[in-house]
């Protein structure tokens, strides 16, 4: 079993303590994201889990735990986003110059074929034109140079949630990247070649547009062949069956909940209100089982510790 910690929310920045406390249960109880009455339990043992894919806008909060982890005898993978946008867009991030440095310092404890870079999701708009998104990621790629191996891509998906929230932000203009064909490869030339001068490679994340004429391939952001070598693990490639069409990742278990992640980001599609978020951070209880909520209405079999 892979653990996906989480597409969710952000568990590193946020809720490390409450993550290492069910590392130590040896499980963890997930609500369904469509219906909060249906709770899994999820075996958190090594012997259960081949790897943890943790995604990520700062990893400072979960780097003392990782020696632990690592003790234990868990395998884990980061997914590390840093954009730059303004704090318009991204009003509760840590300073840029912040976030870069604890990216760092988690290569640096885990080695750079560990730790991926996200610039995504690429929105088009009046604070972020094309000459914008060239200047922003060619400095981070010469920041992150040498700190990690690959950088993946995705386009702001427009969806509804996202649209409302992008709609609530004073002055923002934007725009489809994917109907501009001529932004669109102007930008994608540019990113491939700042990639290549920094030695990464540069994959794109659910995208079923073709992007290789600027030598970009789909991505597999949970990703076995990686994992296998990383890891010495026989895992089979196949595709999750819950993800979109265009996505290639392999099966996992999301350990997340959505409406729980504080940053604020105007373009998230996991937060339908960055009101609600702040709001069920605030009753979050690092000792529960689960992410949100009460658990002492459950079945008392399922709050015992696992033995190790």
């Amino acid at each position: 079993m892979i653990i996906s910690a989480s597409r969710r929310s952000d568990i590193p920045a946020f809720y490390s303590r409450w993550f290492m406390n069910r590392i130590e249960a040896g499980y963890v109880l997930v609500a369904n994201p469509f219906n909060a009455r249906q709770i899994r339990r999820i075996r958190l043992r090594p012997d259960a889990v081949e790897a943890i894919v943790f995604w990520t806008r700062h990893a400072a909060p979960l780097l003392p735990a990782l020696p632990r982890l690592e003790a234990l005898g868990y395998h884990s993978l980061f997914h590390v986003t840093l954009t730059g946008y303004p704090s318009r867009l991204e009003p509760h991030l840590p300073p840029l110059e912040q976030a870069v440095a604890s990216f760092q310092a988690l290569s640096r404890q885990l080695g750079p074929e560990r730790v991926i870079w996200r610039y995504d999701p690429i929105l088009l708009c009046n604070w972020l034109p094309v000459a914008e998104h060239q200047r922003r990621f060619s400095q981070l790629a010469a920041a992150l140079a040498g700190h990690t191996r690959q950088v993946v891509i995705s386009f702001a998906d427009l969806y509804g949630k996202s649209v409302r929230q992008l709609d609530r932000v004073p002055g923002l203009q934007y725009q489809d990247l994917l109907a501009q064909p001529e932004p669109l490869a102007e930008l994608l030339g540019a990113l491939q070649r700042s990639a290549a001068d920094y030695d990464l490679q540069l994959s794109s994340c659910a995208e079923a547009v073709d992007l290789s004429r600027w030598q970009i391939a789909p991505g597999r952001c949970i990703d076995v062949a990686l994992l296998n070598r990383l890891f010495g693990l026989d895992l089979p490639q196949r595709k999750d069956p819950g993800q979109r069409a265009a996505c290639g990742c392999a099966p996992s278990v999301d350990i997340g909940q959505y409406d729980s992640c504080p940053h604020g980001c105007a373009y998230c599609y996991a937060n339908r209100s960055q009101t609600l978020a702040a709001r069920n951070r605030a009753r979050h209880d690092p000792a529960s089982p689960l992410l949100l909520g009460d658990a002492s209405q459950l079945d008392p079999e399922w709050l015992r510790p696992e033995p190790w």
